[in-house]
């Protein structure tokens, strides 16, 4: 899959495709039915497929502050996108300049003269454009004149709604993993690369691989059982707090994973964790002697877990664990 970063690196060799707009935070069950879709028309038209999307996300460049948190950073989107049958992905930089361009603009430098698209596929609520005056109709309009064909996008419902990702933030911020993973077709995950922390899980006999999420807010936040991919022995069994730490007055958001039966040093590594089970809120305690006693209940509330966890075979490419 190639990586195509930001519109002036648009070759005449990315001309003819078909494509899909939109941000595929989560790349969940109906954005793979989009790209199903548009998998079976390049193969029809013997062209490429190509998702365009953007970063930061539009809500995120017009609403820093009120932003949802994001399910999925860029890597973690293209790692997710890399498993389907997606041949390019367009990241497109969503600045004022770029916000600011007429829909007729963006019809003709990107979607004519950038891609030669032939067939788009697009939410029928999808707006775009200053002042969001593109949308469905209009784009049909312009693909009227401009040879190419405009469609909705497939819509996947389970237990009687639509899938979104408004749906799988709902259900990670109730804590319910098991509807967040029939949304997005596998378990939800966090990836990143271990980082150094200030050892104060190994000060209390907890060593944990620290994780910096990079996000201004995070879907999840708690306790949890884990498994994490990434390393020579997998899936490695765990559990992790996602938070600030307030016990000890940190303001900095960090994924911490507490491996069992596990003492490598794994600085640097790129680990894939996946969120199985929510045990409990962060909490503030009163001591580090509390917080060592809540560490290791947690731990082994974890274990008991595992006990009765009878998965299907995972890995990180393959069935529910893609990216």
């Amino acid at each position: 899959m190639e990586l195509i970063r930001g519109l002036h690196n648009l070759a005449p060799r990315h001309r003819g495709c078909v494509a899909t707009i939109g941000n595929f935070d989560g790349v969940h069950l109906g954005h793979q039915a989009v790209i199903g879709q548009l998998a079976e028309k390049a193969q029809a038209l013997d062209l490429p497929t190509l998702v365009m999307l953007f970063e930061p996300q539009p809500e995120e460049f017009f609403r820093p502050d009120k932003a949802p948190p994001r399910l999925t950073r860029f890597r973690e989107k293209w790692l997710a996108l890399r498993r389907y049958s997606v041949d390019r992905v367009l990241c497109v930089r969503f600045d004022a300049p770029f916000a600011n361009m007429e829909p007729e603009t963006f019809v003709r430098r990107v979607l004519v003269q950038g891609l030669d698209v032939r067939y788009l596929v697009v939410g029928d609520d999808f707006r775009f454009g200053k002042n969001r005056r593109g949308d469905f109709a209009f784009l049909q309009k312009a693909g009227e004149q401009q040879g190419f064909h405009v469609v909705n996008m497939h819509t996947v419902s389970i237990d009687g709604h639509r899938v979104s990702s408004t749906r799988v933030r709902r259900a990670l911020a109730s804590g319910d993993l098991a509807t967040a993973e029939k949304l997005l077709g596998r378990p939800y995950r966090m990836s990143g690369r271990v980082a150094h922390g200030n050892k104060l899980g190994q000060r209390l006999g907890m060593p944990t691989a620290n994780i910096h999420v990079h996000r201004k807010l995070t879907p999840v936040s708690g306790v949890y059982v884990v498994e994490v991919f990434g390393l020579e022995a997998e899936p490695l069994a765990g559990v992790a707090n996602v938070g600030t730490r307030p016990t000890v007055n940190e303001t900095r958001t960090l994924l911490e994973i507490h491996l069992f039966d596990f003492n490598q040093r794994i600085y640097g590594c790129y680990l894939n964790v996946n969120f199985l089970h929510k045990l409990r809120d962060e909490e503030k305690f009163d001591s580090l002697d509390a917080l060592k006693r809540q560490m290791h209940a947690d731990a082994e509330n974890a274990r008991a877990f595992f006990r009765d966890y009878h998965p299907q075979k995972r890995s990180p490419g393959h069935g529910k664990n893609i990216a």
